[in-house]
């Protein structure tokens, strides 16, 4: 009885990975039936010629050859490799490849002919390969063409300054790239002005400008890795002076040199983390994802977008992605369409425009799509300017997340994750105390009610990140700088983009109720130490006092409005570990039901009449240890270091004042072990 149970669903499991396994696979085995197609066809014509017509395609012996040369070309096309190279990026090896089975198939006809008696002529395999080649060969190449003349549309025109080695390398790096076309190279050597690189003139550097608006160019690129660097900083500030976009690209030496200035890009990110990038547990990943609906919100932005890749890896039945921007929107659905061709992925993928704070689109959607798994990731995160925005913050970070979290509840949501930030522990900002508030009403949902799991998700700040430090200082530096930053002993938690949204998606799995996940960012980094070595990765030099000839100066500008000197990730020390050993999961403080709900109800009468005080006082009274005085803790540094002004307006303590030691609350676990930081206010 067991078995006879067992065995629809067994041969119900072999027919579903079979199913997948086609949709995977189903652009090569078309790729080869054209192929078998075209070589059929390449032979019909031979013979064709060669008899006027006057043949007999029916005979046994015919067919038979015919077929023995199909079989055999599969086998062979399918050990070149025809059917793993990318055809738009095609190159030499791939050309040759195709002559080679070409070549191969023509010479397996002239064998089954004589092996099978059909009398085929000795010209005919001739023919036959010059019509084989045409076909297989010749269409390849006429489809890499489409895909090249296709994405020179949307390329943005650049010229690249430097047209030796390393222009050359750059040159042929961006062919088959989808971001620039090369269409003019400028040197200062005479010799080479004039002449053609791969049909692209060198143009002197003195008509600079006018050929920049004759060929309609957007960027210059200088790659000029061996000339001095006083040089390079003369050519980019001169161009910069009259208005050209320049942006200064390393040589391939200075890429791979290990005492250079730059190794890989996962290597500048373990230098600056401290520690090698957490991998995720795929069993964890897989339980929220696999077969199911899943909803992101805020799918255009940093994080949100890189969910949205990862999560169309684990082969979800759906991913509806819900973004307010429309040009967000559009460029992460284009990329997710581009990310199932090359990697043949097959995800149904719906790209919808919606605010979070619209309760009935949110219901609408999450009924429509039957929603199983929710990552919400739709918040406003800059810090300033949430500061000077606080109604706008509150109504999107808290009450948008109440809107989804009560149509997720409504449908019958099995899990919903909060992607909050280290901002919410002890915040001194309006952005981390909504956030902190939002994590309070989903550890309401999680206690209250059952049929939505709700836990949350808080990490630090990610590299590379829209409005983080990184792309900053990448800008600052080239544009010559200066570099700027906040206070010298700013520190921060730093992490990947993989792998925030990679916490995100194996929290989801583990959630019961109300949790907060934590991963272990192991040591705050400096910011200043992040501003300094990133200078030296893209090869210049820090100008300050022991060396005044530096390249890029450094600026220290204080702090800005509700800016911590350093972040925490936990708010108390209920820390237990979970199925992954570098994710914690912690208990924390809950506020009673009625006290949430009467907060919530005024919160919502004061984002309606636009009252930015009436809010700001009800985030201080609903989040506890929400202190918006960043005054007096640039005062207790600033005293603790010896009165350095260095936070923007705080005066030297005198000397021999007696400093007032304020009181220090309990510290997280994960703080515990740190020395050399200031006391906690």
């Amino acid at each position: 009885m067991d078995h006879n149970d067992s065995e629809p669903n067994h041969i119900g499991g072999i027919v579903k990975r079979f199913y997948k396994a086609a949709q995977k696979n189903y652009k090569p085995v078309l790729m080869l039936c054209y192929d078998l197609l075209m070589l059929t066809a390449a032979f019909l014509l031979a013979m064709t010629i060669r008899f006027n017509g006057a043949w007999l395609v029916a005979e046994p012996e015919m067919a038979l050859c015919l077929g023995m040369t199909l079989v055999s070309s599969s086998f062979i096309f399918l050990r070149l490799g025809l059917y793993r190279t990318v055809i738009r990026y095609m190159g030499q090896q791939a050309i040759v490849a195709v002559l080679q089975g070409v070549t191969a198939s023509a010479v397996v006809l002239a064998v089954a002919s004589y092996l099978t008696y059909a009398g085929v002529p000795r010209s005919v395999p001739v023919i036959y390969w010059c019509f084989a080649l045409i076909t297989v060969g010749g269409s390849r190449w006429l489809v890499r063409v489409y895909y090249q003349m296709a994405l020179e549309i949307h390329k943005t025109r650049v010229a690249i300054y430097g047209a030796g080695t390393a222009g050359l390398q750059l040159y042929k790096g961006l062919i088959h790239g989808e971001m620039y076309k090369t269409v003019a190279f400028f040197d200062d050597n005479a010799s080479k002005q004039n002449t053609l690189i791969d049909g692209v003139l060198v143009y002197s550097p003195a008509n600079i400008l006018e050929v920049i608006a004759e060929r309609d160019i957007s960027e210059v690129l200088l790659a000029m890795p061996g000339v001095p660097k006083r040089r390079r900083r003369e050519i980019t500030r001169g161009l910069r002076e009259r208005g050209v976009v320049v942006k200064v690209i390393p040589g391939m030496e200075e890429l791979v040199d290990g005492a250079g200035r730059v190794s890989d890009v996962s290597q500048i990110y373990e230098n600056i983390l401290g520690r090698a990038p957490v991998e995720p547990h795929k069993n964890l990943v897989s339980a929220s994802i696999a077969g199911k609906v899943v909803l992101v919100t805020g799918a255009g932005g940093s994080i949100g977008s890189e969910l949205c890749r990862q999560i169309i890896q684990w082969e979800p039945a759906k991913l509806v992605m819900l973004e307010a921007s429309e040009f967000s929107l559009y460029q992460i659905e284009r990329e997710l369409r581009q990310q199932q061709l090359d990697e043949n992925l097959c995800v149904e993928v719906t790209a919808l425009l919606g605010d979070v704070r619209n309760r009935t689109r949110m219901a609408e959607i999450i009924q429509s799509f039957s929603v199983h798994t929710i990552y919400h990731a739709a918040a406003y995160k800059h810090v300033p300017l949430v500061e000077q925005n606080v109604v706008v913050g509150a109504e999107n970070n808290v009450l948008g997340t109440l809107s989804v979290l009560e149509a997720a509840e409504a449908a019958g949501v099995e899990q919903f994750v909060l992607v909050s930030t280290d901002k919410a522990v002890r915040p001194t900002n309006v952005m981390g105390a909504t956030k902190r508030l939002a994590e309070l009403i989903c550890q309401d949902f999680g206690r209250r009610f059952g049929r939505t799991r709700v836990c949350m998700v808080r990490f630090g700040n990610v590299l590379g990140s829209s409005g983080s430090v990184i792309p900053l200082f990448t800008d600052q530096i080239n544009a010559g700088g200066p570099v700027t930053v906040t206070h010298p002993k700013v520190t921060r938690f730093f992490m990947t983009i993989p792998e925030a949204a990679q916490l995100v998606l194996q929290a989801g799995s583990m959630g019961r109720n109300g949790e907060v996940f934590v991963l272990d960012m192991g040591e705050p980094v400096r910011i200043l130490d992040i501003a300094r070595r990133l200078i030296q990765i893209m090869g210049h030099t820090v100008r300050d006092e022991a060396n005044p000839d530096g390249d890029i100066e450094l600026q220290i500008t204080g702090l800005r409005p509700g800016e911590k000197l350093y972040e925490e990730l936990l708010l108390g020390d209920a820390v237990a570990g979970t199925d992954h050993p570098s994710i914690m999961r912690a208990e924390e403080e809950r506020l009673p039901a009625e006290q949430l709900e009467q907060f919530v109800s005024e919160l919502k009468i004061a984002c309606a009449r636009q009252d930015a005080e009436g809010v700001h006082r009800l985030l201080v009274e609903s989040v506890k240890d929400y202190a918006p005085k960043q005054q007096l803790i640039d005062t207790v540094w600033a005293l603790s270091s010896g009165g350095a002004d260095v936070s923007g307006g705080q005066q030297p303590a005198a000397e021999g004042a007696e400093v007032k030691q304020l009181p220090i609350s309990g510290r997280s676990r994960v703080r515990q072990h740190r020395t050399g930081e200031m006391p906690e206010v």
